[in-house]
């Protein structure tokens, strides 16, 4: 049975790990940090899309019980006033979307990996990896060594397998925002909860989603042409009156939901990766962030990380060579994931825009969604994919 190396354990990596051992692989995953970020992080939305690339390897129950269901979407003007209707995710896929607590995705594809008899090593950081002859050889910060027929980077924007398969290959790039983000424990809102609330403020773009049990979790994107020094960025009472700040000509809720957070964390950097120009080498290959990370203000950098693992998987269970199934890997996915970075950057664009673009863009949206059957089809194409595991 050919073995697989798996360079980190967030998302895409244990599911490609889940995924190539339905394809007939002994996949190990080699995680940096001695365990993986049990509660610490955002939340994120997992699309349709993900959520079908997950079915392929009977995982979407299990990503959907790590969180709840988030049927629709709806668009709101800064004054407060809708621009759209709450728009049901299933005109397009036939599922809606899953909201989860990022620890609580990492926890739940790492309990149902080791279920399954995947091995996953802690405190294995990677430094370096050779090709020798059928195999590659990784070794680690701690001075072990492990082999196999592929090595697979699902280590994450800051990809160190990435710079070993190209020394010269790009740095993310900063786009200009911030993410932050918070939860109120219980907060009451008059619309139904679930949805994903999306509010164009004149300064700063934010949404919500309520949880069936009242918790209100937010996030938002804050302005910041220059790239701050992340050890400059802090959260608390500070960077609460900043945001506050931020909406305070708007008509909407989001100052009072930013004031009733008690918890304000520390933004983060929004940063993507638009195009690497070498995914694979010597039988070693990036998939997920490590390749394309999308913004998180696509809405999608963890769904299309997942079509990358089960995608991958299924290109070495039917390719003749590990360089040829990687080559058709890269010609299936290239064009469809550097689409969805380059989509989230207009996003972050259009969420900044002035007066007048902002009138463009909420006629547009207005427009396309106004009709009780629209389907967005075109709007919302990133959802609207599919991949066959037979």
């Amino acid at each position: 049975m050919a073995r697989a190396l798996i360079i980190g354990g967030g998302i895409a990596g244990p599911v490609a790990a889940m995924a190539l051992q339905k394809a007939g692989f002994e996949p190990t995953v080699h995680e940096a940090f001695d365990r993986t970020a049990d509660g610490v992080g955002a939340f994120m939305n997992i699309a349709p899309n993900g959520l079908d690339a997950c079915d392929c390897v009977d995982l979407a129950d299990v990503v959907r019980k790590a969180g709840f269901e988030t049927p629709a979407m709806a668009f709101y003007r800064h004054d407060g006033r809708r621009l759209t209707g709450d728009i049901a995710f299933n005109r397009v896929s036939g599922t809606g979307n899953t909201t989860v607590q990022r620890s609580d995705l990492y926890v739940a594809l790492r309990d149902e990996a080791e279920r399954r008899g995947v091995r996953i090593e802690y405190g294995k950081r990677i430094i370096d990896a050779q090709r020798t002859g059928d195999t590659v050889r990784a070794r680690f910060a701690d001075g072990d060594e492990a082999e196999g027929e592929v090595l697979i980077g699902a280590d994450g924007l800051h990809s160190r397998v990435r710079n070993i398969i190209d020394p010269a290959a790009p740095a993310p790039r900063y786009v200009g925002v911030l993410n932050a983000w918070g939860c109120v424990p219980d907060y009451p809102v008059e619309e139904a909860p679930g949805v994903i609330r999306m509010f164009f403020g004149r300064k700063c773009f934010f949404m919500y989603t309520q949880a069936p049990g009242g918790e209100l979790r937010w996030y938002a994107n804050p302005p910041r042409p220059e790239r701050p020094d992340p050890a400059t960025l802090r959260g608390g009472n500070a960077w609460r009156d900043e945001l506050v700040r931020l909406f305070a000509r708007d008509r909407m809720p989001v100052a009072d939901i930013i004031r009733a957070t008690p918890d304000v964390p520390a933004p983060f950097l929004n940063c993507d990766l638009p195009t690497v120009p070498r995914w694979h080498r010597d039988r070693m290959i990036v998939i997920g962030d490590a390749a394309h990370a999308a913004s998180p203000t696509s809405g999608s950098g963890a769904s299309i990380a997942m079509e990358d693992a089960v995608v991958l998987a299924k290109c070495l269970r039917d390719g003749a060579t590990v360089d040829a199934a990687f080559r058709t890997f890269e010609a299936q996915r290239r064009t469809r994931v550097e689409a969805v970075v380059a989509q989230g950057k207009r996003n972050i664009e259009g969420n900044l825009s002035g007066p007048v673009r902002s009138m463009v863009r909420n006629y547009f949206i207005a427009r396309t969604f106004r009709k009780p059957q629209a389907d967005g089809r075109k709007t919302l194409w990133v959802h609207n994919h599919h991949i066959d595991w037979g």
